[in-house]
């Protein structure tokens, strides 16, 4: 990989991330695009630079959280991100081997593009409009929605916003959880995959992701400034979506979405 081709990884990561139209499908289709080899950095770096994105919101959202009187916040975000860990760990192997599979991403991307053109009008009269109003119940269930995304295409923000607005928060309350959310579940994500996971397994040289980023100075090089790209990527990105969705609300994810999706079956099926 060089630095040219992981600049562009992270800035479709930071873009992406946020969006209701799945980070790790267009990475993987920008990556296949861009004729990257899809060999294990690859795998790890476009996992490990979900922490540039993280910071975004910390940053963006500073003040909810570094807001120490607000203990609750801590507690539903902690309740909310266990399932997708538990999840997450037990279906690790089962999720990369779907990361190589570009026609099923792109029919997720479809399917879920259909989801959310109907999203706006199956979830009406909303009676949350901030973080305070939700319970542990309430972040718990949308625990579960967001693990939806564990198949890759579906989105995680997608996931997570539309569970919220199942569970009565408007639009906006649902976007900034699924933000607030993604901190604890994109940091274990990426804690797991650097300083816990064994990549390669098969290979005649199976490392740990920190042995991979250490192996050159390019890797070091790679992963840091991957990391600042998403970060600063994410944090304009944040903003404006937050802004589109209130005024316009899912449609236009919806369709594009669709739009892509279908442009990327027919080129996967018939061009690759």
């Amino acid at each position: 990989m060089d630095l040219i081709k992981a600049i562009i990884i992270a800035i479709v990561e930071g873009l992406t991330e946020y969006l209701p139209i799945s980070s790790t499908a267009h990475m993987g289709f920008t990556a296949n695009l861009l004729g990257m080899p899809d060999d294990e950095f690859l795998k790890m770096f476009q996992v490990s630079i979900q922490f540039g994105a993280i910071l975004s919101v910390v940053v963006a959202y500073w003040k909810k959280f570094f807001d120490l009187k607000n203990i609750q916040f801590y507690f539903k975000l902690a309740f909310a991100v266990v399932p997708a860990l538990v999840l997450g760990y037990l279906f690790d192997d089962k999720i990369e081997a779907v990361l190589g599979n570009q026609i099923a991403i792109s029919s997720v991307l479809v399917l879920g593009g259909v989801v959310l053109l109907f999203a706006d009008k199956w979830f009406k009269n909303p009676k949350i409009d901030d973080e305070k109003g939700i319970t542990i119940r309430n972040a718990v269930t949308i625990g579960f929605w967001q693990c939806l995304a564990m198949m890759p295409g579906t989105s995680r923000s997608a996931a997570s916003i539309i569970g919220g607005m199942a569970q009565g928060l408007t639009r906006k309350a649902a976007a900034e959880f699924s933000f607030f959310l993604a901190v604890p579940t994109m940091l274990a994500v990426t804690v797991y995959s650097v300083f816990v996971k064994t990549w390669g397994k098969e290979t005649a040289n199976p490392q740990k992701g920190y042995e991979m980023i250490m192996a050159s100075q390019d890797h070091i090089m790679i992963f840091v400034i991957g990391n600042v790209v998403a970060f600063i990527v994410a944090l304009i990105a944040i903003k404006a979506f937050i802004g589109v969705l209130n005024k316009y609300g899912f449609k236009p994810w919806g369709w594009y979405r669709i739009f892509v999706g279908i442009a990327l079956l027919i080129y996967f099926y018939f061009f690759k």
